[in-house]
């Protein structure tokens, strides 16, 4: 039986920045330049752009969230485990299926599946449990690293168990509960630009508290996604797990040094320091601009055509594509979406070959069509990522 070792919830105070705190202002600005940044990048995007940009995203917020927790499954692999297609290494296919519950979950609370905000303790298990659930076998058991025995992770379920990471040693498992019921008091009923300034602030807590045996970074990051989602109206065009990916070792010292307590009464007036709270969210926000950018320039609308259709000049050369395929990416990138009986005269041919260009796209992956008779998309594969979107993530090399 684990005891209750009876931990005031004031143990994880401060958990929003004091507003006369002297960060205060710097915050305020950036998050509020982080709102007109993201309003304006998707406004910026065709709206039959939004959903195959998304699908990509996911792919590569699902890679980079994994490669924190020291698991890199590129987003190629990933593709195909989407569509069915595993690894026949048991531990590569082991890793396609946890990326592909991850994806799986995100794209459900990009859908809207979160019937309450992210940081109430109601969605925290529901993500959990949606993750987990979709997990196998292997990956649902962890080691107790003082007594070497072998626990079974219940999706959804918040621990029974104490636990320690790193140095931090997180409050007793049946305080968990009051715990969350104090992180949802605060986080779970703020305006919208109190919630973007707290988001890194919701999203250390949750790590501090950790929740559940296993799963929590993913979970975490998740929240912070959903949190900025609607906060933002993001679109889930940009994503702040390869931010924190990117700069992994400053994110890791930023919850670490979260963790630590106030260290005079310059410091707030809670048990943490609020100083390093501030300067962690400095650094999200921060990150969270910085990826709004970056995604910002990948979609310049001149840069962009020219990435996509010098490649499908050179795969007609290489009779790859057939010829005039170029010209239904070109109208595609234009007008976003085109009718099927359009294609015939926008090639100049007949039904016949107009069928054949399109059958090559669709097979090639850059177009995308929810049905035979419905209009064309295009689509983003990870496969041309580092020919129309170099920079997303590293190219596979084996």
């Amino acid at each position: 039986m684990v005891k209750d070792r009876c931990e005031d919830v004031a143990l994880m105070e401060p958990l929003l920045i004091g507003s006369n705190s002297k960060h205060r202002p710097e915050l305020t600005d950036l998050a509020v330049e982080l709102a007109q940044k993201s309003a304006g990048f998707r406004r910026a995007l065709p709206n039959s752009l939004l959903n195959s940009l998304a699908d990509l995203v996911r792919a590569m917020n699902c890679y980079y969230s994994n490669l924190i927790e020291g698991h890199d499954t590129h987003p190629i692999d990933i593709e195909h485990a989407l569509k069915g297609n595993y690894s026949k290494d048991a531990k590569k296919r082991d890793l396609q299926l946890e990326a592909k519950a991850h994806i799986t979950v995100q794209r459900w609370i990009d859908m809207g599946g979160l019937k309450n905000p992210a940081t109430t303790t109601e969605s925290i298990t529901e993500i959990h449990r949606r993750f987990c659930e979709q997990l196998p076998e292997d990956l649902l058991w962890v080691e107790d690293p003082a007594t070497k025995e072998k626990i079974r992770v219940a999706p959804g379920e918040l621990r029974h168990h104490d636990v320690q990471v790193g140095q931090h040693i997180p409050v007793s498992a049946p305080a968990v509960q009051r715990f969350l019921k104090r992180y949802e008091e605060v986080y779970a009923n703020l305006g919208k630009t109190e919630t973007i300034i707290t988001t890194a602030a919701a999203h250390h807590r949750l790590a501090w508290i950790h929740p559940f045996l296993d799963g929590n970074g993913r979970v975490a990051r998740l929240v912070s996604h959903a949190t900025l989602l609607e906060a933002l109206d993001t679109g889930a065009v940009w994503s702040i797990a390869r931010g924190l990916a990117r700069y992994v070792t400053e994110y890791k010292g930023h919850l670490a040094a979260c963790d630590q307590p106030r260290r005079n009464d310059l410091d707030g007036r809670g048990n943490l320091s609020e100083e390093n709270l501030a300067t962690f969210t400095k650094f999200f926000l921060t990150v969270c601009l910085d990826q709004v950018k970056f995604m910002e320039g990948l979609m310049q609308p001149n840069q962009l055509r020219t990435r996509i259709l010098t490649w499908a000049e050179e795969e007609v050369r290489l009779d790859k594509l057939p010829p005039k395929a170029n010209n239904i990416l070109d109208v595609l990138l234009y007008r976003g979406e085109l009718p099927r009986g359009d294609v015939a005269a926008i090639v100049g041919t007949g039904e016949r070959h107009a069928r054949r260009v399109v059958s090559a796209l669709i097979d090639q992956n850059v177009v995308t069509s929810e049905s035979t008779r419905a209009p064309l998309r295009l689509a983003f594969p990870a496969a041309l990522a580092s020919r129309w979107m170099p920079g997303l993530f590293p190219e596979r090399t084996a």
